[in-house]
């Protein structure tokens, strides 16, 4: 039986809906039948009135629709949602990623739902140990807040999750026409510092305040390929936020690390993990000959291109250089300014490189594509007169899926050079 609350497309934008992108913008919409609710369910149709997909709505947003489902019979029922979560939380046991766990691979701290690449959008779930940090990026999940946040402390209150905050405060809501909101949902509130593992190392993540949900927990497999082409180099950690990168460098043993970031917070927090790692006991050390060495840490704040412009003019140089900078487009008319940005860090990164030494060069805004940003590196190259060789590529780690059908998913990308 025909429904009421129907979104119509217009005549020939019904191709990406069976394709089965999650997305449906205003500019596709011809009309909406029925008086449906901003954040209520809705069917979709193509001109022709045929059935498409299921999905919420919201007027508020460019984005009208997200959908959820492109099976007629399946319902947006609580066992959906259940369902959906279950499934996302089965496939990162399936990574191996234990939060129990004791060997190198595990980790106590990874991405449990992964919004549109786990086909639950707009809904981001974290894991810290204990603790569930969730984001309800739109208002189709912030909706069913309360059902989501009951289903997950079902599904791992038994596991050992102690507590659910919330870190709703972040732009995107506003598009949403959402305000920004963070607080306890369930069960206890986390402690000041929540301890995590990762490659054999410990960090502590300040869950109320820290950047996203308090880590860069897509960065982790990366971080660890430090743990293997550091040793006995000097290594600048740019941009480096609570010393994530500083932290397996030194693991792998560097002799000096230099930490470069605008926020005092920040730095006042690698310094804890730096200390917490530095025994050789606390943090597992690849090299076991390496353990007692002394290393050097220098912590630099300010602006980092400032910073890196005065290293250049020291003439200061580096075995290994990391440049994790934030996201500089957030959307599509920021990418020329963020282009230029890209390249002059990377400019600069470059001048700092000893000859035969690594550049590890990141972007996390989704809006520059991975060929885009091959390209800005390759103008930072040849600007400086110097050669350097793509020897791998980084990306996202598996705990952040990328859907086939949503290309948008694959947002972080990297490159290793080797610099002459």
């Amino acid at each position: 039986m025909r429904q009421d609350t129907s979104v119509i497309l217009k005549k020939g934008r019904a191709k990406p809906v069976l394709r089965r992108h999650p997305w449906i913008f205003s500019g596709a919409i011809e009309r909406i039948e029925g008086e449906p609710a901003d954040g209520g369910i809705v069917e979709v149709r193509d001109a022709g009135g045929n059935w498409l997909a299921r999905g919420y709505l919201n007027r508020e947003s460019q984005i009208r629709v997200r959908l959820l489902t492109w099976e007629e019979e399946e319902s947006i029922t609580p066992a959906f949602w259940d369902r959906r979560l279950e499934r996302a939380i089965a496939a990162r046991r399936a990574l191996g990623l234990n939060a129990a766990g004791a060997n190198d691979r595990a980790a106590t701290a990874y991405r449990l739902v992964h919004a549109e690449s786990d086909y639950i959008p707009g809904l981001v779930v974290d894991r810290y140990d204990a603790w569930l940090v969730v984001q309800f990026l739109t208002l189709g999940v912030d909706r069913r807040r309360d059902l989501i946040v009951d289903l997950l402390s079902r599904h791992l209150g038994p596991e050992g999750v102690r507590g659910i905050y919330e870190r709703s405060d972040v732009d995107v809501r506003e598009k949403e026409g959402l305000g920004q909101r963070t607080g306890r949902l369930w069960g206890e509130d986390p402690p000041e510092t929540v301890e995590i593992q990762e490659n054999g190392q410990r960090f502590l993540v300040d869950l109320r305040s820290g950047h996203k949900t308090g880590f860069y927990l897509d960065q982790r497999e990366n971080r660890s390929w430090l743990l293997h082409h550091s040793q006995d180099g000097e290594v600048l950690d740019a941009f480096a936020f609570s010393g994530g990168f500083a932290v397996h460098a030194a693991a792998g043993g560097a002799s000096r690390v230099t930490l470069v970031d605008s926020s005092a917070a920040s730095l006042k927090l690698a310094r804890r993990n730096v200390a917490l790692n530095s025994s050789g006991l606390a943090g597992k050390v690849r090299d076991p000959s390496l353990l007692g060495r002394e290393r050097q840490y220098d912590y630099v704040e300010g602006d980092v291109f400032e910073v890196l412009r005065r290293f250049r003019a020291d003439g200061r140089g580096f075995d290994v250089v990391v440049l994790d900078p934030p996201k500089f487009a957030h959307t599509r008319r920021e990418v020329e300014a963020a282009s230029r940005a890209y390249k002059d860090i990377n400019l600069l990164a470059l001048q700092l490189v000893r000859s035969g030494g690594l550049l590890l060069t990141f972007s996390c805004s989704g809006r520059v594509s991975a060929d885009l940003f091959q390209k800005i590196v390759f103008g930072a190259v040849a600007d400086t007169d110097r050669d350097a060789q793509i020897i791998g590529h980084m990306s996202q780690g598996p705990d952040h899926p990328v859907a086939l059908t949503f290309p948008e998913g694959a947002y972080l990308k990297g490159l290793i050079c080797r610099v002459w």
